[in-house]
C-alpha cells in the first residue's frame, strides 16, 4: 500500500485527492502549510509527496529543497497554468515531476502510478544488479549509487536517468527520447531532463562543467560514456 503525502493550502484539493486515492487503496497524510509538509516528511517514510508551489509559511519549492536534505522520496509539484518558471524552480529544487493546475484526478493518479512502478521496480537477475564504470557503481537491486565508493543520495529520477544511459552507454539519446522513456509519452517539458541531467552530474562528476560520463552531443542529445 503506498503512503503518500499530500501538501496543499485549499483543503477541499486536498479531500478530493485524499478521498480519491484512498479509493485506490493508498494511505493519505496532508498538510496545509510548508512547516507542517517538512516535519511529516520527516516524521514519515512516505513512497511519494504531491506538493503545491503556493503555501503559506514556506513556499513549496523551499520545502522540497529542505526535503532533499534527509530524503529521496519523490516529489510531484503542483504548479500554476501556463507558469514555466514555477515548473523550472521545482526541478530545480529537487522535483522529479510536476502536473499543472487545474488537473484531471486521472491524470495525477496516472503520474503516481508511473513514478512508484519506476521506484519499486523488480530486481534484475542477481549476477547482472551492478552497473560500474570507472569510479561509479549502482547496484540495480537496491537502487543505491557510489562514487568512489561513498554513497551519493539521487531522487528517484535521478536515478532511472543514470541507470538507463548507463545500461545504454555510447548510444545518444534526444532531450524528446528520454523524456518518453522516463517520464512516459507526451508528459513534461524537455527542459526537465536538461535540469536532470545537469543535477546529476553535480553529484557524480569530479567537474560538471567538465564531464567524464555524461556528455552532451551539440544538437542531438545526451550519452553516457
Amino acid at each position: 500500500m503506498a503512503y503518500i503525502l499530500v501538501v496543499d493550502d485549499e483543503k477541499n484539493i486536498v479531500k478530493g485527492i485524499k478521498f480519491s486515492l484512498e479509493q485506490d487503496g493508498m494511505k493519505v497524510d496532508a498538510a496545509y502549510d510548508g512547516e507542517e509538509a517538512v516535519e511529516l516528511a520527516r516524521q514519515n517514510d512516505y513512497d511519494l509527496i504531491i506538493l503545491d508551489v503556493m503555501l503559506p509559511k514556506i513556499e513549496g519549492t523551499m520545502v522540497c529543497q529542505m526535503i532533499r536534505e534527509f530524503s529521496a522520496v519523490p516529489v510531484v509539484m503542483c504548479t500554476a497554468r501556463g507558469d514555466d518558471m514555477d515548473k523550472i524552480m521545482g526541478l530545480e529544487y529537487g522535483a522529479d515531476d510536476y502536473i499543472t493546475k487545474p488537473f484531471n484526478i486521472l491524470e495525477l493518479k496516472a503520474r503516481i502510478k508511473a513514478i512508484l512502478r519506476r521506484a519499486k521496480k523488480p530486481a534484475p537477475p542477481a549476477r547482472s544488479h551492478m552497473l560500474t564504470v570507472r569510479d561509479v557503481s549502482v547496484d540495480t537491486n537496491s537502487r543505491r549509487v557510489f562514487v568512489n565508493d561513498s554513497e551519493i543520495t539521487l531522487t528517484a529520477k535521478e536515478y532511472d536517468l543514470l541507470e538507463f544511459l548507463m545500461k545504454n552507454a555510447e548510444r545518444v539519446y534526444t532531450r524528446e527520447d528520454l523524456l518518453a522513456q522516463l517520464w512516459g509519452p507526451n508528459t513534461g517539458d524537455v527542459r526537465t531532463v536538461d535540469v536532470h541531467v545537469r543535477r546529476l552530474r553535480e553529484k557524480i562528476e569530479e567537474n560538471p562543467s567538465d564531464p567524464k560520463y555524461i556528455y552532451t552531443k551539440w544538437g542531438v542529445g545526451y550519452y553516457f560514456r
